[in-house]
Formats: C-alpha cells, structure tokens, sequence
C-alpha cells in the first residue's frame, strides 16, 4: 500500500467516524428519550437506538464516505447483516457492562459504540460497500 493509499483510506476512516457521529447522535437521542422519557428498560432503548442509527448511517456512508454505485438491492441486506451482527455484540456488551460491571446504562452504551465502531467500518468497506470487478468495469 503506497502512503498516498493509506492516507487516503485514513481520510475515508474519518469520514467513517464523522458520519458515525451523526447516526450515533440519533441513536443515543432515541435512546435517552425511550429510557429516560418513556420508562423503556435500557436494552430495548438501546437496540431502538442502534436501528435507528443504522439507517441513518447507512444512507450517508453509502453517498458521503464510500460513493458506492452498488444497488440499493445489493447494499441494503449487506449493511443490515454487518448492523444487526452489530445490534446482538450491542445487547451483549451492553448487557455485560450493566450486568457484570454494574455501569450506567450510558456509559455501557458509549463503551459499546467505541468498540463496534471498527467492527462497522471493516465489514462496510471489505463487504457492504466494496467495489467488485463489475462496479470498476462499469466505470
């Protein structure tokens, strides 16, 4: 890898991030409005939250970080099989820093989402939105 390519992928990292930022802040704002305004236990808030937070990010990452022309047909499965692995590490790591650790709720929720957060980028960019021989040939 030339240090251009790896700058660059560095660049499409922290877009990654960036727009991670926006999906999470929709996440933890349904997530404290569930828990907080409506009585929901933490888990169900949180698993609200992340899908919530899916969507967001799936329809910015695919237009922002990676430019993806891959169909929405293609895509679409692809990132919710990499977001609901994610959504059952969330229930289990949020399940393991309140139960076993005895957390709040948010900080198990903001030590989850630090650690998911390569989970995530790896499997959009080496499965969800990679660019296959087709996608380069159509080009």
């Amino acid at each position: 890898m030339s240090a251009s390519g790896g700058f660059a992928r560095f660049l499409r990292f922290l877009r990654f991030a960036a727009v991670g930022a926006v999906g999470t802040l929709a996440h933890y704002a349904l997530l404290v409005a569930l828990v907080e305004g409506a009585g929901a236990p933490p888990l169900a808030g949180a698993s609200a939250g992340f899908v919530l937070g899916a969507l967001v990010n799936y329809a910015l990452a695919r237009r922002l970080v990676f430019a993806s022309n891959r169909s929405h047909g293609q895509a679409l499965p692809r990132f919710f099989a990499v977001a609901l692995a994610g959504l059952a590490w969330t229930a289990l790591l949020m399940s393991l820093f309140m139960a076993l650790l005895g957390l709040h709720y948010l900080l198990a929720q903001l030590l989850t989402t630090a650690l998911l957060l390569l989970w995530h980028y790896a499997g959009n960019a080496l499965w969800t939105f990679r660019r296959g021989r087709h996608d380069m040939e159509a080009r």
